[in-house]
């Protein structure tokens, strides 16, 4: 239920910071996560190689790890954001980012590496709350929904020339020179939003850290049925996401013979994600963010069902199993920022807790189940297409618990 300030909360932002502005900072403040991540797997084989790791499922756990710790580390910016405010504790955990990306790329064994990898990962987490539960202090219901999937397609241009970054300089210079870049990106956009982001929570909405409060409101976050579906609903598909990312290199690059081509076909995949995040901007004011998510899990069944009879043949191909995971992948598209609207609607208060403690159940459930499935990888993408049909039957069932039954529901009324 909205809030009496929802008037304010469905305000533009400030004169001195537009939405042209608004948006791009937003995307790129969580794009650092995905930059932490894509632009690690073409090189992969390299760092493992020279750090002296044999075990080529082992190499997985330099994505593996910062995802897991990303999920663990979750549960605590959006709480801390919500007593002392978002922009202290988003440049707290950009800091952060900057210090263990540094700390990577000095890394002298791979151990130490998977360390530097796991604290980044923690760092990193704040970058994937605090920008929601800032959208959140502005934006409600559907044009929330709009709000995030614009972040959305501009975040997603990261994906998609992060591994053609990675590649490139494995060209020119080593792969720790791929931290260099991630830490030197990540500077320039930790002074952009020192410089210009204003302070988006209402002081009357500012929460105690008291731990009985906190508990209450991370209890209320995972247990609101009309949010909860939705929740572990996008954990289980960001799951099955996480674990085609994990194998991608070994699949892509190496099982179905992409090679150097890997990079581009990664991008590609990340730019048709990216359209999907401009028309689900577009038509999830008009339609509902329930109906076009709602359309989207069921044919992400569909195509899951496709991808599980195309793996299970002898014969699959690269050209039959890219087009297909992009269909997946574009599903996603329409699911992510519509669930995440959903989710966060209840919680006007506590937008900041309840980012977290939604992040922390995504991202753990999300990242085990992708690391699972990642280490699962036998050589052929069966480990994988059982994950999206498996994963895509579990999520309707859960959307069916917190809708009551009922799909397709319209809550908001369109924006005129």
């Amino acid at each position: 239920m909205s809030s009496p300030t929802s008037a304010s909360l469905s305000s533009p932002a400030p004169p001195f910071l537009s939405i042209r502005e608004f948006v791009p900072m937003m995307a790129m403040a969580q794009a650092l996560q995905a930059l932490a991540i894509d632009s690690m797997l073409p090189a992969l084989g390299t760092m493992s190689a020279e750090l002296g790791v044999h075990d080529s499922n082992q190499r997985q756990l330099v994505v593996g790890l910062f995802l897991v710790f990303s999920g663990l580390g979750s549960l605590v910016p959006g709480t801390l954001a919500d007593r002392f405010g978002r922009k202290p504790v988003l440049l707290f955990c950009l800091s952060a980012y900057i210090v263990f990306t540094l700390a990577a790329a000095l890394a002298p064994s791979f151990g130490m590496l998977l360390a530097a990898r796991a604290l980044g990962g923690l760092a990193a987490a704040g970058l994937s709350v605090v920008p929601p539960a800032i959208i959140r202090d502005r934006y409600e219901g559907d044009r929330m929904a709009r709000m995030q999937s614009m972040v959305s397609m501009t975040f997603m241009i990261v994906p998609m020339a992060a591994p053609t970054l990675g590649q490139a300089v494995l060209l020119f210079a080593g792969w720790r020179w791929i931290f260099g870049i991630m830490a030197t990106m990540a500077v320039l956009v930790t002074a952009w939003i020192a410089l210009r982001l204003p302070e988006t929570l209402d002081p009357a909405h500012r929460q105690t850290l008291h731990p009985v409060h906190v508990a209450r409101a991370t209890f209320e976050t995972v247990t609101t049925r009309a949010a909860v579906g939705y929740v572990f609903g996008m954990a289980l598909v960001q799951g099955a996401l996480f674990g085609y990312i994990n194998s991608s290199q070994q699949l892509v690059a190496e099982h179905f013979g992409a090679g150097a081509a890997f990079p581009l076909l990664f991008g590609g995949m990340a730019l048709a994600m990216s359209g999907c995040s401009f028309v689900n901007s577009r038509i999830v004011v008009r339609f509902g963010a329930r109906r076009v998510s709602h359309s989207a899990v069921l044919t992400y069944i569909a195509v899951s069902a496709l991808q599980f009879w195309l793996a299970m043949r002898t014969h699959e191909t690269l050209w039959t199993f890219v087009p297909v995971m992009t269909l997946n992948m574009c599903m996603m598209s329409f699911i992510g920022a519509n669930f995440g609207s959903i989710a966060l609607q209840p919680f006007a208060r506590r937008a900041g807790a309840a980012a977290s403690s939604q992040a922390f159940v995504r991202m753990v459930c999300g990242a085990g189940l992708g690391t699972l499935v990642g280490q699962a990888y036998d050589g052929t993408a069966r480990p994988l297409a059982v994950t999206l049909l498996v994963a895509g039957c579990a999520t309707l069932a859960l959307v069916l618990f917190s809708e009551r039954g009922r799909l397709f529901r319209r809550l908001n009324p369109p924006m005129r």
